[in-house]
């Protein structure tokens, strides 16, 4: 039953990531609208999450195993700048998701840990 509900949570993840990049018109300018910037990627031990646009407020992040689907972080009115330490995380990859007061996700990403 574990195993079920992980797998559909993972499921769910990703139904969620695609639906947030549903809309969204790629172009070549596509970096410049980004609203975080996060570094080094890949990280090993600290992530570092700059937000570039100052004038969004109660903005949230969490941050989920790209594998298991499983939540390994969540902060509520995150700062400008935020650092994550990496010590319980495994190597692989991680999705980021920002978002704003109303529960839409504004931006996601992804990260790898290397360690």
């Amino acid at each position: 039953m574990r195993r079920v509900l992980t797998i559909l949570s993972f499921i769910l993840l990703t139904a969620s990531v695609s639906y947030s990049q549903t809309g969204r018109v790629v172009s070549g300018s596509e970096v410049a609208d980004k609203i975080v910037r996060l570094y080094p990627n890949p990280a090993s031990t600290y992530i570092t999450f700059d937000l570039q646009n100052t004038t969004l407020k109660g903005l949230s992040l969490k941050i989920f195993n790209g594998v298991l689907g499983k939540k390994m972080f969540e902060a509520n009115n995150i700062s400008t700048k935020t650092t994550i330490t990496l010590n319980d995380y495994t190597r692989g990859i991680y999705i980021y998701q920002l978002v704003d007061a109303t529960g839409k996700i504004i931006e996601s990403g992804k990260f790898q840990v290397s360690h």
